[in-house]
């Protein structure tokens, strides 16, 4: 794949395709990328909203908790931000593909700011309205679903074919930074300066991002055929993912390992009965944190596996490792032990992120890469719910630990039978 007349390719930087292996730690992160100056600046916008937006995430669950002191509020808050965030994304993808995707991203990018700054307004007057927060969270989300399409789909734009794995490898391994430092910092903050101080850094951060996009090259659709976004072309999305099965098998590996593996539902009751010697609390700490910790590492030692070019097992080899890494933890009675097993998840998580993202975005088209990118966002916003529903029941029939030593070999029994039965993941490479 060339990178199109946007003066962005490494030729044009000067810099040489691959260099002496001798010459650098191929174990360590590789940086490649961040040498086209448009893909850096990209990245480097996602430095900032990954800790902004984490500010946010613990912000709006936490004052409506204040509110109403109930949990189940909690819940349905969540629940009214993963509706819109579905709907978008599957449109925000078409219209990624009928228009200049760094103009979407700066509309998009001022709307999520916008809603920042209300979520603000409401804290600072002290409003204290839940279906307030509930709205402003659905707007919110919404146009997430319409950035996250559009952010994702312009990296193949932006880097050659060959450095798509370590494009998304930087950019995984921020984002997974920001869910574990987001939160900490937040923590930290509240009782210092108070809820409505986290809205407004969020919201300048988010100033940073549209800089960084506003001097990103034009990215307009490739050829002259006009297209639309409407019900027929996110259909034609999906006809496209059926016919291409790599592409299928990209979305499954996903949601085998997420809705079949994740048992984050039975945390805080593993926190509260297993480890409860250790102190529940710090039980709790540590199972949330572990798995974004380890995905963390492996990006950061991402070049052991980012120049790899058969794809399609590094998918396979990785979701299975996730499930063999699951079931461990599931039979672990030493909450140290389950940490470490919790870390090896994270490290096989985001070899299985790095590679299905580079089979998105090399295997699919550019006019489809939009659709492509809206699927994904919601497969990957989608299945650790519909995994908490998963493990929440059979946790409460089976017990915990049964619960997800279960699931983590049932990931491994579906992903090999798979990988059996449709070989087109494993014949995948770049």
């Amino acid at each position: 794949m060339s990178v199109d007349g946007t003066g962005t390719s490494e030729s044009s930087t000067g810099t040489a395709p691959d260099e002496t292996p001798a010459r650098r730690r191929r174990w360590a992160m590789d940086t490649r990328p961040l040498r086209i100056p448009a893909y850096r600046r990209l990245w480097s916008s996602t430095i900032v909203t990954a800790v902004g937006s984490q500010l946010t995430a613990v912000a709006v669950p936490k004052q409506i908790y204040d509110i109403t002191g109930s949990s189940a509020w909690v819940g349905a808050a969540s629940l009214a931000g993963l509706v819109p965030l579905v709907v978008f994304a599957l449109w925000g993808g078409a219209v990624a593909d009928t228009m200049d995707r760094r103009k979407l991203l700066l509309i998009t990018n001022c709307g999520i700011a916008g809603t920042s700054v209300l979520f603000w307004l409401q804290a600072v007057t002290g409003l204290g309205s839940v279906v307030v927060l509930m709205v402003l969270l659905a707007l919110q989300q919404a146009f997430w679903g319409l950035n996250a399409p559009a952010r994702n789909a312009s990296i193949a734009r932006l880097v050659p074919e060959g450095q798509l794995a370590a494009a998304n490898a930087l950019g995984s391994t921020v984002m997974q930074t920001g869910q574990v430092v987001g939160p900490l910092l937040a923590g930290v903050l509240i009782p210092v300066i108070g809820l409505p101080e986290l809205y407004l850094i969020d919201a300048f951060a988010l100033c940073v991002t549209v800089w960084a996009v506003y001097r990103l090259p034009a990215l307009p659709p490739l050829g002259t055929v006009a297209r639309r976004a409407g019900v027929r072309e996110i259909a034609e999305g999906f006809r496209y993912i059926a016919l291409h099965k790599v592409l299928l098998l990209s979305f499954l590996a996903d949601i085998v390992a997420m809705v079949l593996g994740m048992p984050r539902a039975l945390f805080p009751q593993l926190a509260a009965e297993t480890y409860a010697p250790y102190g529940e609390g710090l039980a709790l700490g540590l199972l949330f944190a572990a798995i974004p910790v380890g995905a963390v590492a492996g990006g950061l030692f991402s070049g052991t596996f980012s120049r790899a070019r058969r794809h399609g097992w590094m998918v396979i080899g990785a979701v299975v490792a996730w499930g063999l890494a699951i079931a461990g933890f599931g039979l672990s009675g030493n909450l140290w032990l389950a940490v470490a097993f919790l870390a090896l998840a994270g490290v096989a998580d985001m070899v299985s992120m790095v590679f299905r993202g580079a089979i998105l975005l090399s295997a699919a088209t550019d006019e489809m890469r939009g659709r492509m990118q809206g699927v994904f966002t919601v497969v990957v916003a989608g299945g650790p719910r519909l995994a908490d529903v998963l493990h929440g029941s059979a946790g409460s029939a089976f017990g915990p630990r049964a619960a997800v030593v279960g699931g983590g070999l049932l990931v491994v029994v579906t992903m090999l039978g798979l990988a059996c039965a449709m070989p087109a993941l494993r014949r995948y490479r770049v």
